[in-house]
């Protein structure tokens, strides 16, 4: 299914209503939109397999963009609006894109990047121009809105977002399939798993380049749901578009959860939830407490899952299932998990930790880097995203951290995600990441870097109490040695956390393990 299947049942339902403005397209909007995007990349000689890249803001036009990619059969790659031009240009180049569209919003960077796109040929500039960049609306009114015949569905090719080195393409298996034939996996999960169908509002809090806001608000429009779409995350105006539009489906990240726990208590008692029917999280472990707070507020509508952009695996667990085996991510869905130890092999007992592999998922490659791919790999076929876990006896997965985040301190092994789950869920405490900086005698050692909560002053006194609260739950190893404060965290505005920004800085000088 696509946008244009519900034309003619439900021409003038909202497709896109953008929360701040209140703009909205119809489905008979942005099927048409989508047509002519899909003719402008056809008329100027673009074909299935060939590449677009975009760089944009919540806007209005995204989903019609989109869409006209994958109408036309398309490779489309969508990018941060937090990178800078030199990381643009590297992405632009390295997926080989023919064309570039951005926004008004984005002209400072776009302008640097006309001379450094040797290979594209169509840029395109949303709500005004730049030297070097035509009228997207311009051009797209010119375009025709006839419907490409045999057209094939596009696909994605999202990129890792780059906290470990340079980031990399991941495009997934193509098929070629008619566009009216194509299968939407996550589609497909949104109605079995959650319930959502064309009478749903789904609304999408995070930046929607990211890969599970763009698959999900894709997925939402294969199903003919309505999309709803903040232009920035803020908790208590998430809160309020959930009262005011009836929403029924949102997906969010565990960092929004902790926000809007620490809004203040009469905003939260006012909240109207009750429209509610499905909140998926994902992303990131959620520490315990937290979504125990949530699902005790919100009730059990919380559905939480584990997979990557990778689409190699996936897990899930609703709330019961949650309530049942706290702290776990899930059951395997349409796959095989397997932690595997050091030597290669599954590891032996149950309970035991090891590097998550999935077996009988999608499969995909990193584009033009094969020895990354490999890597991925296990010599019997299965690929990992790096994370480190472990399985009960029920078979449910629990995750510990990112291998590469990994702390050996006097050779001992200790993960950085149970210290931050611990100090999230303080009081005191606003944000908070953990990492290894160096020690002399033993190699590493562990430091919390903390943004404080409104009103509280940072310093040795809370320094003291921070590492002592951590104390009180877990073993003096695990806990951080000192504490450092900051205004605010290097956080991707979907709350995945630049740790490799942070660990420069400490690692300056010194023989890093970790890159």
């Amino acid at each position: 299914m696509y946008p244009g299947a519900f034309v003619e049942n439900q021409p003038d339902q909202p497709a896109v209503i953008m929360s701040g403005t209140g703009k909205s397209l119809s489905y008979a909007e942005l099927d048409e939109e989508a047509r002519r995007v899909a003719r402008l990349f056809h008329d100027a000689g673009f074909g299935p397999g060939d590449h677009v890249a975009f760089c944009l803001e919540n806007h209005i036009r995204f989903m019609p963009l989109v869409w006209g990619a994958h109408y036309a059969g398309l490779i489309y790659t969508a990018m941060s609006t937090r990178l800078t031009p030199d990381e643009m240009a590297y992405i632009i180049d390295n997926c080989e894109a023919k064309a570039f569209i951005t926004s008004v919003y984005l002209q400072a960077p776009a302008t640097e990047l006309v001379n450094r796109m040797p290979n594209v040929s169509m840029r395109l500039m949303i709500d005004g121009t730049a030297e070097g960049y035509e009228s997207y609306e311009d051009a797209v009114q010119a375009s025709s809105s006839e419907i490409i015949q045999g057209r094939v569905a596009g696909t994605d090719m999202l990129y890792s977002s780059g906290t470990t080195g340079r980031p990399k393409g991941i495009l997934p298996e193509m098929d070629n399939a008619p566009l009216e034939e194509a299968e939407h996996g996550v589609a497909g999960m949104l109605s079995l798993l959650m319930a959502l169908d064309s009478t749903s509002t789904y609304l999408t809090p995070a930046p929607l380049y990211h890969a599970a806001p763009l698959r999900f608000s894709m997925g939402a429009h294969v199903l003919g749901a309505t999309l709803l779409v903040m232009e920035h995350f803020d908790p208590g105006e998430f809160l309020q578009c959930i009262e005011t539009f009836s929403v029924t489906h949102t997906q969010v990240v565990p960092t929004m959860f902790v926000r809007i726990l620490k809004l203040d208590q009469d905003v939260r008692e006012a909240a109207d939830l009750s429209s509610l029917t499905m909140v998926v999280h994902a992303a990131a472990p959620c520490p315990v407490p937290v979504k125990e707070q949530i699902i005790d507020w919100w009730g059990p509508v919380v559905h939480e899952y584990y997979a990557g952009t990778e689409g190699n695996g996936f897990v899930y667990c609703n709330s019961d299932m949650w309530m049942a085996h706290k702290g776990t991510v899930g059951m395997p869905i349409s796959c095989v998990v397997h932690i595997v130890g050091d030597n290669g092999n599954d590891v032996a007992n149950v309970g035991d930790e090891g590097t998550i592999y999935f077996e009988g998922g999608g499969t995909f490659e990193y584009h033009g880097d094969k020895a990354k791919t490999a890597e991925s790999r296990h010599p019997k076929g299965w690929s990992t995203l790096g994370d480190v876990g472990k399985l009960d006896e029920d078979g449910f997965l629990y995750l510990t951290d990112r291998k590469a985040y990994m702390i050996i301190s006097g050779g001992v092994n200790i993960y950085p995600q149970e210290a931050e789950n611990v100090l999230t869920v303080h009081p005191k405490v606003f944000d908070v990441a953990v990492i290894g900086v160096p020690n002399e005698d033993f190699g590493e050692e562990v430091k919390a870097i903390v943004q404080v909560a409104n009103g509280v002053e940072p310093g040795p006194d809370l320094e003291r109490e921070l590492i002592a609260y951590c104390r009180t739950q877990l073993a003096d190893v695990k806990c951080p040695r000192s504490v450092d404060f900051r205004d605010e965290l290097p956080r991707h505005p979907t709350g995945k956390l630049y740790k490799r920004l942070l660990k420069d800085e400490y690692w300056a000088g010194h023989d890093s393990r970790i890159i």
